[in-house]
């Protein structure tokens, strides 16, 4: 196993080719061993030059009510009236404390994606 940090993409790229070559290989083998190490190595990377941003508060809620097939008449009871969904998603109010909790709750949705700072609409 000769492994080493990847630096550039042809680095990446030479990883990701071995990774496929080894990726279904027997538990305890010595392939093995480098594909989990070859992962780590190639996460790294990725994180560092591929990193993907976690959606605003806004965004996720029309994701998981897009994931769980919910419409606006679903989150009333989480955002306290019909007005309030529409102004909600519509980045004309903020969230309040209750409604990330409520929606915390009812979507299963990460208190920290919720508390998340976001640009209202003019």
């Amino acid at each position: 196993m000769n492994m080493k940090l990847i630096k550039t993409e042809e680095d990446y790229q030479a990883a990701l080719a071995r990774m496929e070559v080894i990726f279904d290989t027997p538990a305890g083998s010595d392939e093995s061993d480098e594909a989990d190490v070859l992962a780590l190595i190639i996460d790294a990377y990725e994180q560092e030059h591929y990193a993907i941003d976690s959606p605003d508060p806004i965004e996720a809620i029309k994701v998981r009510m897009e994931e769980l097939h919910l419409k606006q008449a679903d989150l009333v009871d989480a955002l306290g009236g019909k007005n309030r969904v529409s102004e909600v998603l519509n980045r004309k109010r903020k969230l309040t404390v209750e409604m990330i909790r409520n929606l915390s709750a009812r979507l299963h949705l990460s208190v920290n994606t919720l508390v998340a700072d976001y640009e209202l609409s003019r």
